[in-house]
């Protein structure tokens, strides 16, 4: 069946299986299969295994999507795959089989599926029954002996098992003008290092597709990039030069052509996956139901519901849909209405939007072990409109100052009414204007939206690992710069102090994410950790409410991982950034023929060290004139990093590992994904309630001048 359960035959030996003292029914394992639309299967007890009866022919032409495995438990995973049928009525039946060897030689369970149209020939299986940290193969066979590629994964170490953990987290990955080199070079690495080092998942948070496609003999290249032929959307609609999808078998088609390379195919073939969507599995600069193209909003209730339903036939996640048990998607019968109310909090409570949102639950939580409770929510489904997105905004702007927004205004106009203790001023002040408060009378801005963030709160105070992840698909560092201190000569800033990069995440959401830092202070919650995505850019950093002339005072850590292929800011000013610019030297240095991105140093040092390190090169001396206020929650910047994350969590110490490879232009043809341009540990201890985090960092290979 696509994801889901109907009348299957299971093998097990047991009717209950434990897990430390979790103890789940047959009938209860039934239901959490039947809630997350997927077939049950039951592991054998005890150590009496079968070799496999299944006559099994690999033939990938049959499997274009290959295999998955996601969301692993101590006792359970989730395995997919996908057999298109020969045509839009073909019921296709499939043998999962899953074995403690590649040889398939002890078998611990089979299971059938039928697959049908309705979920795109998709098929998703819940194991149970396995042993916590252990390493199972799976495959999938038709009737007629066609069979997948073999899949590994690997389970959860029991919720006691004070053994170090480590997992990847990455996010940003397109297939339209970019390679997934980075997925060859996690491979690779995986294989060659020892057990106790080796990968327990990879954490994907989000744009594991780009909704938004170019068509080459439309734009035949993106900065110094090819574009590649990817898909043609059968009823796509056309913005400017790209495409986008407009029903669920548009996105699907995205889906299935992402899942045609080879490197990121073989990733989900070797590692479970834990996922979670960002933008663009919806859309670009979307909320809620809402598109915007064009300078224009709209409704799209039907479109968020197509979205969420492709994603759950492509992704291997245990995440709630309301029709538990059915044997496709069948989401929510919405009609794109306009969305006119909205309540305190900025949800709109128009019907068919409230249906589209709640027809795919993705916030959840995963134990890891003794040290990590990974806990992970969606930045897009239930926010309030950016203040900062408004066009009204852009009077704290200045064509004078590319990138800058005043950052006083940007705090006034994220606390809506809240601002200046619930006195909001009815004007703003920028250069010689006083600039009309357009929210003045709208609530502070959410990104989690009330319900999710009072549920993440609780999660957080109620754990009991030793650290605290927030798996958050957008980063929460701030980003500024300080043209207060441009020289003499350069352009005069119209702001009254720092300036910032504009909103989007919750670099610049000061009221929730100071409402989430307090919390995790007056708790005395520690071992807080967040790790994000979205950016296309590498960070490391604290957690902190505020920055200096506020008091700084440290809650967590936080990080930021590179993008895997998606281009970033460092490629469009390499091509749009005027050369003759006055404020150039913040962004580019021009070095011996080569750009440099000074803008790493801009947002890390300030401008006095861009200027300087412009006329002379010497990064020393440019550093020697850091503006230590500007940024001392900032470890490390990359602005223009591609490539993985691994985080290493054990009883008393958290590191992240940013591994960076060269600008994935094209394929690599080696087995290593190709060269590194970096690899840099960035490490904390953990710290006691009443003391400060704080992170150093090493150096393991590679130049990062630029960048610490």
């Amino acid at each position: 069946m696509t994801a889901f359960a109907g009348a299957i035959p299971i093998r097990c030996g047991r009717l209950t299986y434990e897990v430390g003292m979790n103890r789940l029914s047959r009938r209860e394992f039934l239901g959490v299969a039947a809630s997350i639309g997927a077939v049950a299967a039951f592991a054998r007890t005890g150590r009496v295994f079968a070799k496999s009866k299944v006559i099994w022919t690999e033939r990938r032409d049959l499997y274009p999507e290959g295999v998955s495995s996601g969301d692993p438990k101590p006792d359970s995973v989730l395995l997919w795959t996908r057999r298109p049928g020969a045509d839009a009525n073909a019921v296709v039946h499939l043998t999962c089989e899953v074995a403690e060897d590649a040889k398939f030689a002890r078998i611990v369970t089979t299971a059938r599926a039928k697959l049908t149209a309705a979920s795109d020939f998709t098929c998703r299986v819940l194991v149970g029954g396995l042993k916590p940290a252990r390493e199972y193969w799976y495959r999938f066979t038709d009737d007629e002996g066609g069979g997948s590629r073999i899949g590994r994964t690997l389970t959860a170490p029991a919720d006691d098992d004070t053994r170090a953990v480590r997992f990847a987290f990455v996010s940003c990955q397109n297939a339209n003008f970019g390679a997934q080199n980075a997925y060859r070079r996690m491979i690779f690495e995986d294989m060659k290092a020892a057990p106790e080092d080796r990968l327990g998942f990879v954490l994907h948070l989000g744009d594991f597709i780009y909704e938004l496609v170019w068509y080459p003999e439309e734009r035949p290249d993106y900065y110094d990039r090819k574009v590649r032929e990817l898909v043609r959307y059968a009823s796509g609609e056309k913005h400017e030069n790209f495409h986008i999808p407009t029903t669920v078998d548009d996105y699907r088609a995205v889906y299935r052509a992402y899942l045609h390379d080879p490197d990121l195919q073989d990733a989900r073939a070797h590692f479970p996956f834990v996922a979670i969507w960002d933008n663009h599995e919806f859309s670009w600069l979307g909320w809620q139901s809402l598109q915007v193209f064009d300078g224009k909003t709209s409704p799209q209730q039907r479109r968020k519901v197509a979205a969420n339903q492709a994603w759950f036939e492509y992704q291997p996640a245990r995440i709630r849909k309301p029709n538990a048990g059915l044997e496709h998607f069948d989401g929510p019968k919405v009609e794109d209405v306009a969305i006119e109310k909205f309540d305190e909090h900025g949800l709109g409570i128009e019907r068919n939007n409230l249906a589209a949102l709640n027809s795919l639950t993705g916030y959840r939580a995963l134990r890891w072990g003794r040290h990590v409770e990974l806990i992970i929510t969606d930045q897009r489904s239930y926010r309030s409109e950016d203040p900062l997105g408004h066009d009204e905004a852009d009077a704290f702007t200045s064509k004078d100052f590319p990138q800058f927004v005043d950052e006083p205004a940007q705090r006034i106009v994220d606390a809506g009414r809240s601002a200046n203790d619930g006195k909001p001023p009815a004007t703003i002040r920028f250069g010689d204007a006083d600039v009309p408060n357009f929210a003045k009378d709208s609530p502070a801005q959410t990104i989690l939206g009330a319900q999710q963030k009072a549920w993440f709160l609780e999660r957080l105070k109620a754990s009991r690992a030793t650290w605290k992840i927030w798996g958050n698909t957008t980063g929460t560092l701030d980003m500024r710069a300080d043209p207060q201190n441009l020289p003499a000569d350069a352009p005069r800033w119209p702001g009254s102090g720092y300036a910032g990069f504009g909103g989007g995440d919750h670099g610049s959401a000061y009221v929730e994410r100071g409402e989430i830092y307090d919390f995790v202070a007056r708790h005395d919650i520690t071992g807080f950790a967040t790790i994000a995505g979205d950016r296309h850019s590498f960070w490391a950093g604290l957690s902190a409410k505020d920055l200096p002339p506020r008091q700084f005072t440290p809650v967590g850590v936080a990080f930021i991982t590179g993008s895997l292929s998606a281009p970033g800011i460092v490629e469009s000013l390499e091509h749009k950034f005027p050369k003759q610019h006055p404020l150039r030297a913040l962004f580019l240095a021009d070095h011996g023929g080569k750009q440099e991105p000074a803008i790493n140093l801009l947002l890390h040092h300030g401008v006095r060290t861009c200027f300087e390190y412009a006329k002379s090169g010497d990064i020393a001396k440019a550093k020697a004139l850091s503006n230590r206020q500007l940024s001392p929650h900032v470890d490390f910047v990359d602005m223009g990093g591609h490539g993985y994350s691994v985080v290493r969590a054990s009883a008393d110490r958290f590191d992240v590992e940013f591994v960076c490879i060269p600008r994935p232009i094209e394929r690599s043809t080696t087995d290593d994904g190709g060269p590194l341009r970096y690899r840099v540990v960035h490490s904390t201890t953990l710290w006691k309630p009443g003391e400060l985090p704080k992170l150093e960092s090493k150096v393991i290979e590679g130049n990062v001048d630029l960048m610490t």
